[in-house]
């Protein structure tokens, strides 16, 4: 193989990934549903090959749920799962508060491009545009996390930020999302870590979790009535201020 069409595969991979992952996040791939290599091939005129490695890419990023003998499906994560999530960004960003010399470089001049992604994420949250408020909001995590010095921690909670979003976005596409349950403290926190005011940034954080285990405790109670699970009680991670009943999680 030529290092050119090395490249072109390469790229031709990534892209079928980042297609198929908006697909997902934009709810038109459903969890549970299932196709194969054969098929995302002929949906995107493309060969088999760089195919395959997408949808394992999407597999090791826990999106795909793969089979040998059924191909693959879009994964479907429980209550248990979206808690387990929570908590997990949880316990690793307050470890890297703990001390942020060693763990945290807060950079000026990334500030203000993430500034303005708070700034969207905020306008869409409040003109209840899922579409927008996913975009932003994942651009915003992601660039907040460029500030964290070891890459691995990095994406790994990124990753848990978007299969975050894919638990919740079927549920809000079919019954719908009240701004008042939508976080909106995007800015608040940007400021909070520019100013390098450790308090308010876990103050921030705690509400940021604090609603995520909240609004799985909702569901569960739900799904004990019998109940349809989802609902519009809450986003998919951050959310308005704990209520005095709720649980706090410190990040």
């Amino acid at each position: 193989m030529s290092p050119s069409a090395g490249v072109t595969r390469s790229t031709l991979r990534q892209q079928i990934a980042d297609a198929l992952r908006d697909e997902v996040l934009a709810g038109r791939l459903p969890p549970g549903r299932e196709f194969t290599v054969k098929q995302i091939a002929e949906q995107y005129g493309v060969s088999a090959t760089p195919v395959r490695e997408a949808l394992f890419d999407l597999s090791a990023q826990g999106l795909l749920a793969s089979d040998q003998h059924r191909g693959f499906q879009v994964r479907e994560f429980t209550v248990a799962d979206y808690r387990a999530m929570a908590e997990a960004r949880a316990l690793v960003v307050e470890g890297l508060f703990r001390d942020p010399a060693e763990r945290v470089a807060v950079r000026p001049e990334g500030l203000a491009s993430i500034r303005r992604r708070a700034a969207e994420a905020v306008r869409a949250a409040k003109g209840g545009d899922l579409d927008v408020l996913i975009g932003y909001d994942l651009r915003f995590w992601r660039e907040l996390g460029q500030f964290v010095l070891n890459p691995y921690i990095a994406d790994f909670l990124t990753r848990l930020r978007v299969q975050a979003w894919v638990f919740a976005v079927h549920r809000l596409r079919r019954d719908g999302m009240d701004e008042n349950v939508l976080w909106f403290g995007h800015e608040e926190l940007v400021e909070a870590i520019a100013r390098g005011d450790r308090e308010q940034v876990h103050a921030e954080m705690r509400s940021y979790y604090g609603h995520a285990l909240a609004w799985a405790d909702r569901l569960e109670a739900r799904e004990a009535e019998g109940n349809v699970e989802g609902g519009v009680d809450g986003p998919p991670g951050p959310g308005s201020a704990i209520p005095p009943e709720s649980p706090g999680h410190c990040a």
